[in-house]
């Protein structure tokens, strides 16, 4: 019998609650201390007690963790024990949290109808519909939270909430000695957990692999998510592993290393970005893919967005990204037994994201409220540390909204036009909006992509408000504060509405504006007057910014073409739409090998000075052999993960056995490998390759020189001619002549990506020029030494040196498609036949192919500088923050 059974047995009387004068009296918890020994025991026998007496079903000790900004649970009865030390929270979290924010009680009947409830599904704690906490105050100082639940719903009266402040008096100072102490949590799980709920873990080696080791298989099948490894290890478990693997210095040397990181103030955009700081970028973007473990992106724009977030906290921009929370994310991808594409969309657990809710300078969780014609949408905001920067994320799953709204943020790109327009609206009047109430007053506003536009409209209605004056007059003073990027030159990839969606979603904001239907229509028109012309997002970024950008230089043309119409004052190339060529983050996607490469040959601080040229130089030092073997390892570890994937893949699909056997050995890392991953869209012709299907299988199957292929992409749910492409690759699996040399890789996503932009040997990128924006996968290649066979379309246009690489063709079109894809298929095979073969099974004695290894070595020294994300965040702060904000020291126009 635990020892309050003793007390209570002695002390126990048949009388109301409110004739019990104490909870607790002094001498009974002497008495619990001496028996238990120690704070971590005295603190169990406590709460258990108080339970008893209070007659409730749960009572539990949150004590405040040394940095003061979290709570974890150190004693219960009620909840699961297992979550003793496991079971965290900020203090803008939760009840408890409330509680702690506070410093005084909270008391709630029933816990799921209040705004700040949030659900810890570990705990174990669904049947509670009651709340009353306490704070832990020992002589002045908060210490942490005394909570009671109750199964039944209850109102705690005046006196009960008197009477567990009183316990709680009584027990602070045990909760104290128990903090000094820290008997509760080990600095090791402390320090694991501020690792991981900050997503700087992700571009730090040495972090990931802390949790790798941990529990490999886990981290694995978790898909990498530290949040998740961490709730599943009990402390005790912890430990052990820890001291078998060693791992407390490493932790330790991590934890450092962020504080470093988080805390530096000699940064680039200390010294050229501070007038930022007071009022920083607001950075839009529908998808941000930061990690495979935060689901919220579905390709390109969403990776791109996510580098440029990272970069803006390795360099130190003050910038937050505005975005939504995709409860389904982005669907899962299976293929049929016919290489069918079937979607599968899973519910994402908030409680496993780094995530907190966004609280408000009211101390609430901030809400978000739009009017629209049809009614109220509501949402909460979460808030995402991203290294020294925060992604802000919108979610409609709350109460008050209609159940269609509930469902609005559910899935990514999902849905029909309405869905898409109230989507956009959330994103850019509400995204503003969740700002405001977070008191960020930004200085610039960022719209990657026209998705966000409807923030503008918001911002100038903001701007009328504060100053008082007409939409005219705040149309000039917000507009010069605006940055968009345009990132597609494909029609389809515009957003555009008709006049009664516009109406129905934007009337309200309208009519605060001062405008007519039709002024306002005229915003998102070519040709304002057409009222046959549907409104488009990218018309109305495009009129309302002072700055305008495309993602590459061949973009640019492309787009002051498109968009002439809307500039008819100007000729073609005086239309303002200039470039800011797109980069990819390095330390996300260098593989680490290669990382410590770097570190040997061109100083331990290149990473931190990788957008100069001159850094790259070492690159020529390194020793030929190493470089190779450094590549060879990481093909290997490719066609390992593929070959696991395929496995996978088939014991799903049912598959015989003869064929997992077949699949356990599939691919060479003797030959030459090609990787394609993309989006399956038709325009970038992923079946380019299959143009000569007689002579690509005399390729691939030559016992010399050997050729193969790995696969992977995902085409749009609705895209069914991209469907029949990625079936059209995938059939090749089955095909006696191709099935040991081509392997689709199903569900794309960012580790997909990153095991095949590690690996292969050769980057194969055949859009239908000039249709790639710009593309950052081949960057990305370029990094890990592999090199680009790619059409003279979107970065590769300007990078392209003659021998850094490999070009498909001269850069030639057709206006006949046939005849242009005809001619490119050719090309592709004579470059392949006559340049890419060749030059890799030329080798010199030692077995090493010198040629190819010397491309290698320029298309990192020539490329590495120019597309790193580094080098295109530092172009938008100098072209485009810094004098959107007001904060160039000069300039001067002409007098004409």
């Amino acid at each position: 019998m635990d020892r309050y059974d003793d007390v209570v047995e002695e002390t126990e009387q048949d009388v109301s609650l409110g004739e019990v004068r104490n909870v607790l009296t002094l001498e009974e918890i002497g008495n619990l201390a001496a028996d238990g020994g120690q704070p971590a025991e005295t603190l169990m026998n406590v709460v258990g007690l108080i339970a008893k007496r209070f007659r409730t079903d749960v009572c539990s000790a949150y004590l405040l963790e040394p940095d003061r900004a979290n709570l974890v649970l150190a004693a219960t009865v009620g909840l699961r024990k297992e979550c003793i030390g496991n079971l965290r929270m900020e203090v803008h979290e939760g009840l408890t949290g409330l509680v702690a924010e506070l410093v005084r009680p909270v008391a709630v009947e029933q816990v799921k109808q209040h705004p700040r409830f949030k659900y810890f599904r570990d705990a174990g704690e669904d049947a509670y519909q009651s709340f009353l906490g306490v704070p832990l105050i020992d002589r002045g100082v908060l210490q942490g939270v005394l909570v009671v639940q109750t199964i039944e719903a209850r109102v705690f009266s005046e006196n009960e909430i008197h009477m567990l402040t009183e316990a709680a008096t009584q027990v602070a100072p045990v909760v104290s000695e128990a903090r000094t102490l820290d008997r509760f949590i080990a600095p090791l799980q402390e320090r694991l957990w501020a690792l991981a709920r900050n997503l700087w873990w992700s571009w730090d080696y040495n972090s990931t692999s802390l949790f790798l080791d941990l529990d490999p298989a886990r981290w694995s099948e978790l898909n990498h998510n530290p949040v998740a490894l961490l709730n599943e290890i009990p402390l005790a478990k912890l430990e052990t592993r820890a001291a078998e693997l060693m791992l407390h210095s490493r932790v330790n040397y991590a934890y450092r290393r962020m504080l470093e990181y988080l805390e530096a103030d000699r940064t680039w955009g200390a010294q050229r970005a501070g007038v930022l700081r007071p009022h920083p970028v607001a950075y839009f973007s529908a998808e941000f893919g930061l990690h495979e473990s935060l689901p919220v992106y579905s390709g390109g724009l969403g990776v791109l967005a996510g580098d440029h977030i990272k970069s803006a906290s390795d360099l130190d921009i003050p910038l937050v990204g505005i975005g939504l929370f995709y409860g389904q994310g982005y669907f899962r991808q299976r293929l049929d037994v016919g290489g069918w594409q079937r979607e599968e969309y899973l519910k994402t657990d908030v409680n496993q994201m780094p995530m907190e809710v966004a609280i408000g300078k009211d101390g609430r969780p901030v809400v978000v409220e739009i009017e629209t014609r049809s009614g109220r949408i509501r949402a909460k905001v979460w808030r995402v540390k991203v290294g020294r920067r925060e992604l802000l994320l919108l979610d409609s799953d709350v109460e008050g909204n209609a159940p269609e709204d509930r469902e609005l943020t559910s899935r990514l790109y999902g849905g029909d036009l309405r869905i898409r327009i109230r989507q956009e609206l959330l994103l850019g009047v509400g995204g503003l909006r969740a700002l405001k109430a977070l008191g960020i007053i930004p200085g610039v506003l960022h719209l990657n992509e026209g998705h966000s536009g409807f923030a503008v409209l918001e911002a100038i209605r903001m701007r009328m408000e504060e100053e008082g004056i007409s939409f005219e007059a705040a149309v000039p003073r917000v507009s010069r504060e605006v940055v968009f990027t345009t990132h597609t030159p494909v029609p389809a990839g515009h957003d555009r509405f008709d006049a009664g969606l516009v109406e129905e979603h934007i009337g309200p904001l309208r009519e605060a504006l001062g405008l007519s239907q039709e002024s306002l229509l005229g915003l998102g028109r070519e040709y304002p007057n057409n009222a046959d012309e549907l409104f488009c997002m990218t018309v109305l970024a495009l009129r309302l910014s002072r700055r305008a950008n495309a993602v590459s230089a061949l973009h640019a043309e492309v787009s002051r073409a498109m968009w002439t119409k809307l500039f008819r004052n100007k000729l073609e190339d005086d239309v303002p739409i200039g470039h800011i060529t797109n980069g990819v983050h390095v330390p996300s996607w260098l593989a680490p090998q290669m990382f410590r490469l770097y570190d040997r040959h061109l100083g331990t601080d290149w990473h931190q000075r990788g957008s100069e040229a001159k850094i790259w130089l070492g690159i020529e030092n390194v020793d030929d052999g190493e470089l190779w073997e450094t590549h060879l390892n990481l093909k290997s570890q490719l066609i390992e993960f593929v070959r696991r994937r395929a496995v996978a893949q088939a014991e799903r699909r049912g598959e015989s056995r003869e064929v997992l056997q077949r699949l356990e050995r599939v691919l060479s890392p003797d030959a030459l490998t090609i990787g394609f991953a993309r989006r399956f869209a038709t325009y970038k012709r992923a079946n380019l390759i299959l143009t000569d299907i007689e002579r690509l299988a005399s390729m691939v199957n030559d016992p010399n020189r050997p050729v193969q292929f790995v696969f992977a992409g995902k085409a749009h749910p609705l895209d069914e001619p991209g469907k029949r492409v990625l079936q059209q690759i995938a059939e090749l699996m089955r095909d006696p002549q191709f099935r040991d040399k081509f392997v689709f890789v199903e569900d794309y996503d960012i580790n997909v990506g990153r095991h095949f932009v590690q690996g292969v040997d050769v980057w194969l990128n055949n859009p239908r020029r000039p249709l790639e924006a710009s593309g950052t996968s081949g960057q990305k290649v370029v990094l890990n030494g592999g090199l680009n066979l790619s059409i003279l379309d979107g970065w590769w246009a300007e990078a392209f040196d003659g021998m850094n690489g490999f070009a498909i063709g001269t850069g030639r079109t057709h206006s006949n498609l046939s005849v242009h894809d005809s001619r490119d298929g050719e090309d592709l095979m004579r470059a392949l036949r006559e340049q890419v073969i060749p030059l890799y099974y030329q080798r010199d004695r030692d077995g090493l192919p010198r040629g190819w290894i010397k491309r290698m070595k320029r298309t990192i020294r020539t490329l590495g500088w120019r597309f790193n994300a580094d080098r295109m965040v530092m172009d938008y702060t100098l072209k485009c923050y810094v004098p959107a904000a007001g904060g160039t020291s000069s300039e001067m126009r002409a007098n004409s």
